[in-house]
Formats: C-alpha cells, structure tokens, sequence
C-alpha cells in the first residue's frame, strides 16, 4: 500500500513537472514571436556653438520726447483752422485763430491812451525843466503811463491768446475742430507728438540695476514690424522703486526718422548686459525640463547591425545643464558637446536604446529673436 501511493506521487509530481516545462516552452514561443518595437520616427538637430549676447528682456511701450493735447486758454468762436489731421507742424505755427476782432479793438483803445500819456509826460517833463509846474505832476504822468503800457501788454497777450499755436515741432492728430465752432476753456483742440526721436520705456526687476548704466545697447522689436530691428541707448534711469512691483523704469532713446514709430505701441526690449560669448545652443522644445533635472536625447549608432546590414541609430538619453533663453533657443552649459546630433521633437516615444528615423521635413521654431507667425 505504501509502495503504490508511492507510485502514484511519484507519477504526479512527473505529471505537474510536464505541464510546467511545457507552459514553459509555450510563454518563450510567444516571447519569441512577439512583434519587436520598430523605429521611431523623429526629428534631430546639430548641437552648435553660437555667439551669446547676454541680455535683460522686459516689455514697455514708446513715448514721445514731447506730446500734450494743444488747448485753448480762453473761450472764443474758431475763425480759421490753419491745418490738416495728421500734418507736420513747426513750433510756433498758426493752428487754429480764433475771434479777437473785440479784443483788437479795445487794443487799438489801450495804445492811443499810452501815447496820449507818453505825449503827456514828454510836455510836462518840458515844463518842469522851467519850473512851471511841480514835480508831483511829472511823477504822476510817469505812473499813468506806465499803467498805460501795463493795460496794453495785458490786452495784447489776451489777443495772443486767441491765436492757438503749436508749442514745439510735431506731427498733428486727427482733429475736430471747425470754422464758426465756439471753443470754451480748456477744450482740446488737438494732439501734438515730436516722433524723432522717441522713447522706449521699460521696467526692470530691482536686483538688476547693478548691471544697468546709461549708454547701454538696447535692442528693441515690435509685433507691427516684425521685420524691423531697432537698437536704442539707455538715456534715463527712474530714480524710485516702485513699491507696488519692486520694478525700476528705464527709458531708451530710438532714432525715428521714418516716424513709423507712434506712441503707445507695444515693444520688446533686450538690454545687453556684461560680455559677448560663445555657448552650444539648443531649441526649447529639445528639452524636457524635470523636477530632477533637464534631460535631452542624442543618437549614436546601435551595437547591432539591422536585417539590411546597416547599424541603426539609437537614442540615448543625457542630463544637461542650461543657461539662460534667447527667443526660441536655450543655451547649454553642460552635458552636450558641439557637433552633437539631438532630437528636437518626438522624444516623448523614446528611451534608451531605442532605434529612431529621421524626418527633418518639419522642424521646430529656433530663433533668437522670433517674430508672430500670425499677421
């Protein structure tokens, strides 16, 4: 009985050992079967060395050297309107006249009084001189005649007055003012810019004005003319810290003979700061940026050869340490070498050892200075 039982375990354990190593055998045949991963389709760029301009970007807004709303000082009916909307005008033009026709003739009033005194202090001076009269009269006729001239002064600058004139040299608005309006006031009668030159102003944060003098290169671009690059000096230095932000303003001074500039557009603003140098540079979108660290990928060949024969490019994965941006680009300082090939998209499918292909037929944006892709 013992030796039949036995048997019969003994059987078991040969049966379960069989069914095993055949299970076995059938999970390395479906391994073996299994479709390999194939290549990943990507796109590389060359790792090169390029000159870096250390900067300081912020954004501002132009300003005119010189812009008021020109307004009238006293209230009047509009004679003539001396110019066109959006015309250059000198300083001291003629821009809008209004009626003084009352106030020239009270003028004219005011200056016949002054000579009649002048004529009268010239006799009684005469008659002093012989004594015929006393000295009391001669002062009296010497303050009457300055009065005199005091009240026509005043009646000439009320008749200026009425004569609104451009107050430096500038480009005209668009203005509304017409013959026979009746002005009171105050009431604009329209915008006066000087547009050469013109200011850049922006702000930057407080820990940066040890790296700020004035002269410094700035370089400026507008979303209107993407095309055109503009480079201004820094000609003032605000001398208060806005609390609010704990940012300083600055104001650049641009050359603007063209007068495509106008105040209030939007500007980009690079102050370059400290030394020009050379760093390997890299698009943004090549990185990816981990709380443990950047890393990117760079292809070096396989160790075995395909079924053509040929060894394929694989990826491998390397830490790097970056600096600062420029656009769209993001300087390297260590982990690449020049020369270096990188995958710049598509690196979200890969790890190491994984073979790729290349596709540089749509490559990502790597500028230093990029412009809207939109218009």
């Amino acid at each position: 009985m013992t030796k039949r039982m036995l048997i019969m375990l003994a059987f078991v354990i040969v049966l379960v050992a069989g069914l095993a190593f055949g299970f076995y055998l059938h999970i390395q045949k479906l391994i073996a079967s299994a479709p390999k991963p194939g290549a990943q389709t990507v796109s590389t760029i060359k790792a090169e060395l390029q000159d870096w301009q250390p900067q300081l970007n912020s954004v501002g807004s132009l300003v005119p050297v010189r812009g008021v709303d020109v307004t009238t000082e006293i209230a009047g009916l509009v004679r003539s309107v001396n110019f066109k909307s959006g015309q250059n005008v000198k300083a001291g033009d003629l821009l809008v006249q209004l009626n003084a026709d009352t106030e020239v003739a009270q003028l004219h009033v005011l200056q016949a009084a002054a000579e009649l005194a002048e004529v009268v202090l010239k006799r009684d001076t005469a008659q002093l001189a012989v004594k015929a009269i006393a000295q009391a009269v001669v002062d009296a006729d010497t303050a009457d005649l300055k009065a005199k001239r005091a009240q026509v002064e005043a009646q000439q600058s009320l008749v200026d007055k009425k004569a609104i004139r451009a107050p430096f040299s500038g480009r005209a608005g668009i203005t509304s003012v017409q013959p026979g309006q009746y002005m009171n006031p105050g009431e604009k009668v329209v915008t006066l810019q000087q547009l050469q030159p013109i200011y850049a102003n922006f702000n930057l944060p407080q820990q940066e004005l040890p790296k700020v003098a004035l002269g410094q290169k700035v370089n400026l671009s507008l979303d209107a003319f993407p095309d055109q690059k503009l480079v201004g000096r820094v000609t003032a230095l605000n001398p208060v810290v806005d609390t609010g932000t704990r940012n300083v303003l600055l104001q650049a001074t641009v050359d603007n003979p063209q007068m495509r500039l106008l105040p209030g557009m939007f500007v980009r603003a690079g102050l370059e700061v400290g030394t020009k140098g050379q760093f390997v540079t890299l698009p943004q979108t090549a990185i990816t940026f981990n709380p443990y660290g950047s890393t990117v990928f760079i292809l070096k060949p396989g160790e075995k050869p395909d079924a053509d024969g040929k060894t394929p490019l694989v990826a491998q994965q390397v830490f790097v340490t970056t600096g600062a941006t420029r656009g769209d680009q993001v300087a390297i300082l260590k982990g690449l070498k020049a020369g270096d090939e990188v995958v710049s998209t598509g690196q979200i499918k890969l790890k190491n050892g994984t073979p790729v292909v290349i596709d540089n037929s749509v490559l990502p944006a790597n500028s230093p200075n990029p412009t809207p892709q939109e218009h």
